[in-house]
């Protein structure tokens, strides 16, 4: 089914786990601004606090962390007059939908997604069954708006793949077309950053080492240090993107570049190739602390006045709800829920 019939907006989420990293930065806010500003959706961003707790979360860290990620959306760009910007339990309509789409989704769906296997590990039994069933309630969080589009990282094409299998079945079955089959958008030279210490893992705030990441809280001299830090090999840059596909720590470093400056990988290339390393990374802190001290400024600034940080959430959630109502009462109307 085409999406013509939608408008066209877009929905992501971040779960306030804490500890934002460039990897959260490059890989999904400076995306969502650029999305928001160009002006061509309706934007949607949200704190999936309902997702974090599929793992124990100390409560009062939780609440902080949810502040911190408002702050940083705000802090990164995000207008919360021109997107809705909210978190997930503010708006009980994504967990109803989710109720009905676990009604939809089948247990084959769900037993083949890799994201719960990793995350539950050898413990699989003693899981959450909110961990097992998460990915119904992104297909809800993203279909409760009818969102057409969603920003993704490869991480999570997996699931959005399941969102569109549940929007097709629940159509099928019901005999309408009330949902869309919303496209993944996946784009940019650094949608997925790597860790400073080893060119082949993500970025993660869970590393052992803080030197593998840049944390979005970091001053201008750490995020200098960091990079001038981060491990590399003795050559010199390639002129040719094909030069780094067995030097994953130089590609890291030239994606992270490219995506700062808004160039491809080539153009990064053509302009840096045959320097070496000692001569590329103070150019890349230089620019990694012109576009990063700025935003972990206003972060510091935003969390002092943490009420107006609930007020902002309490808003969106109320702008949020003026779009989910009536999705949620049509889909209860569809299903044959008496009301």
């Amino acid at each position: 089914m085409a999406n013509t019939a939608f408008q066209p907006r877009v929905f992501s989420g971040i779960q306030p786990s804490g500890g934002l990293t460039l990897g959260n930065y490059l890989g999904a806010l400076k995306r969502f601004t650029t999305m928001q500003d160009e002006g061509n959706f309706e934007t949607i961003y949200c704190m999936v606090d309902l997702h974090a707790i599929t793992v124990w979360q100390d409560p009062e860290t939780l609440k902080r962390n949810t502040r911190e990620l408002c702050a940083g959306f705000i802090a990164s760009g995000i207008d919360p007059e021109k997107s809705i910007l909210f978190n997930q339990s503010q708006v009980p309509e994504h967990a109803q939908l989710a109720w009905i789409f676990n009604t939809v989704a089948r247990m084959g769906w769900l037993n083949r997604m890799t994201q719960f296997k990793d995350k539950a590990g050898k413990n699989r039994e003693n899981a959450s069954v909110g961990l097992f069933a998460y990915p119904s309630l992104m297909a809800a969080d993203i279909l409760i708006y009818h969102a057409t589009h969603v920003p993704v990282g490869d991480d999570q094409k997996q699931h959005l793949e399941l969102t569109r299998d549940i929007a097709a079945k629940f159509n099928h079955d019901y005999g309408v077309d009330f949902f869309p089959i919303t496209e993944p958008v996946i784009e940019g030279a650094a949608t997925r950053v790597m860790s400073l210490r080893d060119g082949s893992k993500k970025m993660s705030k869970s590393d052992a080492s803080d030197m593998s990441r840049i944390n979005m809280t970091d001053d201008a001299d750490t995020i200098a240090a960091k990079l001038r830090k981060a491990r590399t090999d003795p050559d010199a840059l390639p002129s040719e993107v094909a030069g780094l596909a067995e030097r994953p720590e130089a590609r890291n470093l030239i994606n992270i570049y490219a995506a700062f400056s808004d160039m491809t990988p080539e153009q990064v290339l053509a302009e840096v190739g045959g320097k070496q390393f000692s001569e590329f990374k103070p150019m890349l802190a230089e620019l990694a602390v012109s576009k990063l001290s700025p935003i972990s400024s206003e972060m510091s600034r935003l969390m002092q006045d943490q009420g107006e940080i609930d007020k902002i959430l309490s808003r969106g959630a109320e702008r949020a709800r003026e779009i989910t109502e009536p999705i949620l009462a049509k889909t209860y109307d569809i299903v044959g829920m008496v009301r």
